[in-house]
């Protein structure tokens, strides 16, 4: 299976496989914080989205994130509700690949919140 990203001269990371069952995704740089599932002691971390579709998701970390697991992830989204609100993204799915800090994920939920006082906040 080909890499579903790469790095450009400069080091920036771009997506380099258009995804068949989601071709509907968008280059888009936005803050992000996930949370593995599973045990209360799962590790939280936060990073920026580089890609994005309705069934996938790349975005770049330092933190070390296991491939196969599930997670929650919290994303600031750019649209506000009536022009006034914030909001963000809250999603959930599994993580398909990470490597060199980039990780892709299949999204198998979503839903939108207002952001209210806590943030990004899972």
């Amino acid at each position: 299976m080909a890499r579903l990203f790469s790095l450009e001269d400069g080091g920036r990371i771009v997506p380099s496989l258009r995804y068949q069952r989601d071709p509907m995704h968008f280059p888009i740089e936005r803050e992000l914080r996930f949370r593995l599932t599973g045990k209360r002691d799962e590790p939280a971390g936060s990073g920026m989205t580089i890609d994005m579709g309705s069934k996938r998701l790349v975005f770049r970390t330092d933190q070390t994130v296991p491939t196969g697991k599930r997670l929650d992830m919290a994303i600031s989204w750019p649209a506000q509700l009536d022009q006034k609100c914030a909001l963000k993204l809250i999603a959930s799915g599994r993580i398909e690949r990470a490597d060199s800090g980039v990780v892709a994920v299949s999204i198998e939920r979503f839903e939108f919140r207002t952001l209210g006082m806590n943030g990004l906040a899972i």
